[in-house]
């Protein structure tokens, strides 16, 4: 989708602080932080959301949240770190291509904020 922020940075073509990547996803810093670590994880393939994901490729899925771990593990976020995943509109979805946000760097206390 030429129209998708998201693809176009997984295709170069807009500039991202990458800090892990594999055949099938990307990870990068996101620019408005929530946390002292916020990086986003993509697929590298267009899908609008997690539900449209799940139909569609599951094992994709768990190589999302796969490297979600290891960039947590990379930024040593220990003792804790968030994985979230925004759906649709009303969850607060923002880019319509699925992106799981990696946070952490402090106590993230419940409710999010």
């Amino acid at each position: 989708m030429t129209d998708c922020l998201f693809c176009r940075i997984v295709a170069g073509e807009v500039p991202a602080e990458v800090v892990h990547e594999t055949d099938r996803t990307l990870a990068f810093r996101d620019v408005g932080p929530q946390a002292p670590t916020h990086v986003l994880v993509v697929p590298r393939a267009h899908h609008a959301d997690v539900a449209a994901l799940v139909d569609v490729d599951p094992a994709l899925l768990a190589d999302v949240m796969a490297a979600g771990v290891a960039v947590a593990r990379a930024e040593g976020l220990d003792p804790g770190f968030r994985l979230v995943v925004n759906t649709g509109d009303d969850g607060g979805q923002t880019v319509q291509h699925v992106h799981l946000h990696v946070l952490g760097g402090r106590a993230l206390g419940w409710p999010p904020g």
